[in-house]
């Protein structure tokens, strides 16, 4: 058993596809998490499927991570209640850490601060970059998953600790989406990020990918589903297919990329999520960039961030 810390910050996360708990103790970060089931061939779940596997794992997971500890009384409680601090943006998913959290706090009176799945895999990011201090200043995040390829001007903020604002996104098919539905053409289990990646690290020669097509910073991603689509017919090898796949999605983040440093100058650059734990654009984009990303067990969906979220948040009340 963990030898116990003075002050202990709990992180809750229930996004589409993990179920996810940390503590942070102000220094270091624990975490424990689980896939949701996807059926074989599956590209997804619904959203009342995604509630029916939190409720079943959250308990599975809680007593992971707290076997290490014992009993505990968390000092305050972050959650991510929503996929974005937006008006309007809501996922039935995150009403399965939120009401945990709220249970909890209405049994021990702990505080509960909630910030969203994007803010929190941005702190996730800075954690594991080392660069927690640069969310006291202006830099520029990428958040590429399944749900979105959003590329972010992030400031300091009193209230939201970062706020965000959109720079460009994904005017349709998502990254994460493109990776998956590219896997599962080749017979790959979803989520196929990683089976993907060791897919197109097998091709031989050199891949090149689609040429990005950007509006205003904007990407659309759907023209790469279907020409991955079109070489499988054609009879390509899976692991050209695959890395062809993968150098697009290179290509696309290296055009948003510049289009961000074009119009808000050389700030520092952060890449956060599922999709950029890939070795393959990770090794260009840092080719290419001055840029620091997560780690691959704080890219992908994490709760580290809505620890860090509740530690920050309390530290500031009481400033």
């Amino acid at each position: 058993m963990k030898t116990m810390p003075e002050k202990l910050f709990l992180g809750i996360d229930t996004s589409n596809y993990t179920t996810s708990v940390a503590v942070f103790d102000g220094e270091n970060a624990f975490q424990k998490k689980m896939l949701l089931p996807v059926k074989p061939g599956e590209a997804g779940l619904r959203q009342s499927d995604a509630v029916f596997h939190h409720t079943r794992q959250l308990p599975a997971v809680f007593q992971n991570l707290f076997s290490e500890y014992g009993n505990i009384v968390p000092s305050a409680i972050g959650v991510s209640a929503r996929p974005r601090n937006l008006e309007g943006s809501y996922m039935p998913c995150f009403l399965c850490g939120k009401g945990l959290a709220e249970s909890i706090s209405a049994v021990y009176g702990t505080r509960v601060f909630e910030t969203s799945h994007q803010v929190g895999h941005i702190l996730s990011a800075l954690y594991s970059a080392k660069k927690l201090d640069l969310r006291k200043k202006k830099f520029i995040a990428f958040h590429v998953s399944g749900g979105t390829t959003d590329c972010l001007l992030c400031e300091p903020d009193d209230e939201q600790i970062i706020k965000i604002t959109e720079i460009a996104t994904s005017l349709d098919l998502k990254a994460g989406q493109a990776v998956d539905r590219t896997g599962l053409m080749l017979g790959l289990q979803f989520p196929c990020g990683k089976e993907l990646e060791k897919l197109a690290l097998s091709a031989k020669g050199k891949v090149k990918g689609m040429k990005p097509t950007l509006k205003d910073g904007n990407c659309c991603l759907a023209g790469l589903e279907n020409k991955c689509k079109k070489l499988i017919a054609d009879g390509e090898p899976h692991e050209k297919v695959a890395r062809y796949c993968l150098e697009s999605v290179y290509l696309t983040i290296r055009e948003m990329t510049k289009y961000a440093l074009g119009k808000y100058g050389d700030l520092p650059l952060v890449y956060a999520g599922g999709v950029m734990s890939n070795s393959i654009i990770r090794k260009k984009i840092t080719e290419e960039f001055d840029a620091d990303f997560a780690e691959p067990e704080f890219s992908c969906d994490n709760a580290v961030g809505t620890a860090i979220f509740a530690y920050l948040s309390d530290l500031k009340e009481k400033v």
